[in-house]
């Protein structure tokens, strides 16, 4: 069924990565307090995209991580036509469980997120892989923990403001001081995270080099380097 382990690997992570980016977005129309913070509730899901962004990286490439951004990017804009649709057809009365208006209470509201939510995915995920890249050339490949931190911290910051600002604050859902406190929030929390999940990276180096093999494994990240830099001079 499928061609080679390498190839298994990648399907398991792409769809690790897909799931999580889109039920991220579509959570994230909820706030919720983190103590007196404020932040969204889609911030939970981001750390597990991080993990499997930095496994795509190492063993896939640039073009690996980029071309499953565009492919990720492209099914949330599907997912959000599909729901603009499924808002527009009216409940059964009397019979559906779910009235039209707690439909929309839920999913219409994210719709004015998704504009945010994909420009700052596209961004992010492109920043993030040229940091790690750089990373990773300055380091010889060392230090995994570096390069994985590294991206997070100067891709997420990114990432929020623009989901915050564009998702909640453009379209006046909050003022702007809500809009820095839940920015602030849920890139600390990301941040934090990020941190926290840092060894799961090297969990997943391991399961992966124990399933592929070490010799083929680190073929596979050579290979990927050198595609990295390839294209890194060509840019």
């Amino acid at each position: 069924m499928f061609k080679s382990k390498r190839e298994l690997v990648f399907i398991i992570l792409a769809g690790i990565f897909i799931t999580n980016a889109i039920v991220a977005e579509l959570i994230g129309g909820k706030l919720i307090f983190i103590g007196p913070f404020i932040m969204s509730v889609g911030i939970l899901p981001w750390p597990v995209v991080f993990i499997a962004t930095d496994l795509i990286n190492e063993y896939y490439g640039r073009s690996g991580v980029r071309k499953l951004s565009l492919i990720t990017a492209s099914l949330i804009v599907y997912a959000f036509i599909i729901l603009f649709f499924a808002i527009q057809i009216p409940a059964a009365k009397g019979i559906s469980t779910v009235s039209d208006e707690q439909f929309y209470s839920v999913f219409g509201q994210s719709m004015w997120i998704i504009v945010g939510s994909v420009i700052a995915f596209l961004v992010s995920q492109f920043i993030d892989v040229s940091i790690f890249w750089l990373l990773r050339d300055k380091t010889g490949g060392k230090m995994i923990w570096l390069r994985s931190t590294g991206s997070t911290v100067v891709s997420q910051l990114i990432d929020t403001f623009i989901v915050a600002g564009i998702g909640f604050w453009l379209p006046g859902k909050v003022n702007t001081a809500t809009y820095f406190n839940m920015a602030l929030t849920g890139y600390t929390v990301k941040l934090g995270l990020a941190i926290v999940l840092t060894p799961m990276i090297y969990v997943g180096h391991s399961a992966i080099e124990k399933y592929i093999g070490d010799d083929e494994s680190h073929k596979i990240i050579k290979r990927s380097a050198e595609e990295s830099l390839h294209h890194r001079v060509e840019e």
